[in-house]
């Protein structure tokens, strides 16, 4: 199964919605459904996030990893 986030316009989003619920629950989960938060906005939202930022921006280059030693 995927997993897909869709950015829906207020204005068809009643219809969008009954659209999906027409199809059986093993077919289509709608797994969450909320207003839409900019990526800013979000990270903003998170207590600490923006000090942590400013934090790591007065960081030493020396303090940091170069991308071959990072863990993927």
């Amino acid at each position: 199964m995927k997993t897909v986030t869709l950015k829906i316009e207020d204005s068809v989003s009643e219809k969008f919605i009954w659209l999906l619920e027409h199809f059986s629950s093993s077919e289509i989960k709608i797994l969450e459904q909320s207003e839409y938060v900019s990526d800013d906005e979000y990270l903003r939202s998170i207590n600490g996030m923006v000090q942590s930022i400013h934090d790591a921006q007065n960081e030493p280059t020396e303090n940091g990893v170069t991308l071959d030693k990072l863990e993927w």
